[in-house]
C-alpha cells in the first residue's frame, strides 16, 4: 500500500514538472551575451560552529536566470545572501573561499559592501514596502545615494522602475497613496521596482513568490523573464514547477552541499544525480 502511494506521488510530481516545462516562454534560448558574471569557488560559510555551506563552486551566467532549488534548510538563502554580503552582520558568521564579481572577490578589503549592494539588488520572500507612498518607496534608494539633482530626474527614475516592474499602469494615478494599500502581488512588484531604481546589474530574488497567489506569482515570473534581457538574475525557490518554468540553469542543494548543476529543462528531464532525481520525483524532502 505504501509503495503504491509513493508511486502515485512520484507520478504526480513528474506530471506537474512536465506541465511546467510545457509552459516555458518561447524566448528561452538565452541572451546574446555569454560568460559568468559571478564565479563562486570553494565557498564555505559558518555560523559559529555550524557549517552551513560546504565547499560550494558555481558559476552565475550573465543575463540568464540561475535558479537555486532544494528543500527548506538546505542553505539556499544563505548562498544567495552571500553574493552581496548580506550575511556579514549575522552573529558568528565566517566565510572562506571566494565569490568573484567580474573577477573581484566581493569579500576582499577593496570592496565596499554598500556599493556592492547597489550592484546586486535583493528582493525578499515576503513583500516589505516601507510605510511611505508608492512614489517614495521607489525613490528611496536614489534619494539616499544622491542619484539625481532635480525633481524631474527623480520622476523619470520612478516611472522607469515602475514600468520595468510592470506596475506603472496600475499605480500611475495614485503615486502619493500609501504602498501598504497595494495588494500582496503589487507590493512585491513594488519591492522589485525599488530594487531596480538604483540600476543594479544583478537581481537576487529569495523566494519572491512564495507568499503570493497563483495570479500574482505568474506576473512575477513573467517579469523575471522580461528583466533577464538586461539583468543577471539569481532566484532561490523550493518550487520545482517555478524553477522548470523560468530557469536557464539550475543548481540543486541539499543540507549545505551543492548536489548537481545543469541546464534547464535537461536537469528536470534527465538528472544525473540520484538525489536530484529523488527530489524532483517527490521522494526526497
Amino acid at each position: 500500500m505504501e509503495e503504491s502511494r509513493d508511486s502515485q506521488t512520484e507520478e504526480i510530481a513528474k506530471s506537474s514538472i512536465r506541465e511546467a516545462l510545457q509552459n516555458r516562454p518561447p524566448d528561452f534560448i538565452g541572451s546574446s551575451r555569454t560568460g559568468n558574471r559571478i564565479n563562486i569557488s570553494g565557498l564555505n560559510i559558518y555560523y559559529g560552529k555550524s557549517h552551513v555551506l560546504k565547499d560550494i563552486s558555481l558559476g552565475i551566467e550573465d543575463k540568464k536566470i540561475t535558479v537555486i532549488m532544494g528543500p527548506s534548510g538546505c542553505g539556499k538563502s544563505t548562498l544567495i545572501r552571500s553574493l552581496n554580503r548580506m550575511n556579514d552582520s549575522v552573529p558568528g558568521f565566517r566565510v572562506t573561499g571566494a565569490v568573484e564579481l567580474d573577477g573581484v572577490n566581493v569579500y576582499s578589503k577593496q570592496v565596499d559592501p554598500v556599493l556592492l549592494k547597489l550592484r546586486m539588488g535583493m528582493v525578499f520572500q515576503r513583500p516589505n514596502p516601507f510605510p511611505l507612498s508608492i512614489y517614495d518607496n521607489v525613490a528611496f534608494g536614489p534619494k539616499i545615494h544622491k542619484f539625481t539633482k532635480s525633481k524631474e530626474e527623480m520622476n523619470e527614475i520612478v516611472e522607469r522602475a515602475l514600468r520595468q516592474a510592470a506596475l506603472w499602469s496600475e499605480v500611475k494615478d495614485r503615486l502619493k497613496a500609501s504602498a501598504l494599500g497595494l495588494s500582496g502581488g503589487q507590493q512585491q512588484r513594488l519591492c522589485i521596482a525599488r530594487a531596480l531604481a538604483v540600476r543594479p546589474e544583478i537581481l537576487l530574488l529569495d523566494e519572491p513568490a512564495s507568499a503570493l497567489d497563483p495570479g500574482s506569482t505568474a506576473k512575477v515570473e513573467e517579469l523575471m523573464v522580461e528583466l533577464k534581457k538586461d539583468l543577471t538574475i539569481v532566484l532561490v525557490t523550493h518550487n520545482m514547477q517555478q524553477a522548470a518554468r523560468v530557469a536557464n540553469k539550475v543548481a540543486f542543494m541539499y543540507k549545505g552541499d551543492l548536489i548537481e548543476v545543469g541546464e534547464a529543462p535537461a536537469i528536470f528531464e534527465n538528472p544525473q544525480n540520484k538525489m536530484t532525481e529523488d527530489y524532483i520525483s517527490g521522494k526526497l524532502m
